[in-house]
């Protein structure tokens, strides 16, 4: 009986994997590309060969981040046995992600902290947002919330605070707290309820 080899990682996937850890443990533009390349274990020519720049691979970097992110939040969310659980559940798959000893904060927020105005990185960063956000909207709608655009607005919100409590405070339980803040404006805005003051985009409005 013959045993298959594990196939040897190609030079892009040895790339990614240095720059996933490096990216994420010290920043983007404090790491120079020779490092990654080092790390990685390959030729210079070969980064070029597989992206076109250091750019390039932060982006490369970052849609990987996005897709481990969405099949995480993903494999929650499916879990959830009721539209209200399948929400909450966001809240939940970041208590995974903050029980990680090695989470230093959201990556897309490190990132974008360090792109220039418009530059590709801090568009992957807004495509990053954006799917939260139309997974928010959507799964408010699912619940069955009179407007889940607004809902989606102040989830993300907490989505965001947790992250950064988390990361900056080396604070875990950051997921617990903000799910059980998301319950409680999911059934207000279930309940047809709004917080005092707050207008239709949740700002603060003269109602006289």
């Amino acid at each position: 009986m013959t045993t298959r080899r594990a196939a040897k990682p190609t030079a892009r996937e040895r790339l990614l994997t240095a720059a996933d850890d490096l990216f994420y443990r010290e920043g983007v533009r404090t790491v120079g590309i020779d490092r990654v390349i080092e790390q990685a274990g390959v030729a210079k020519a070969s980064l070029y060969n597989a992206f076109s720049g250091k750019e390039a691979l932060v982006c490369a970097y970052l849609e990987g981040r996005h897709a481990q992110s969405a099949a995480r939040i993903t494999r929650h969310v499916e879990r959830g046995e009721s539209p209200r659980d399948r929400l909450l559940a966001v809240f939940e798959a970041q208590s995974e992600q903050f029980a990680d000893p090695g989470y230093r904060g959201c990556a897309f927020v490190r990132a974008s902290a360090e792109a220039h105005p418009g530059d590709q990185v801090e568009q992957a960063a807004e495509a990053y947002r954006a799917w939260i956000r139309g997974l928010f909207t959507d799964l408010a709608r699912e619940a069955g919330v009179s407007d889940p655009a607004v809902l989606a607005h102040q989830l993300h919100l907490l989505y965001d605070g947790g992250g950064v409590s988390a990361g900056m405070d080396r604070d875990p339980s950051a997921a617990t707290v903000a799910r059980a803040a998301a319950a409680a404006l999911l059934d207000a805005a279930l309940a047809g309820t709004a917080p005092t003051g707050a207008d239709s985009n949740g700002s603060s409005a003269d109602r006289s």
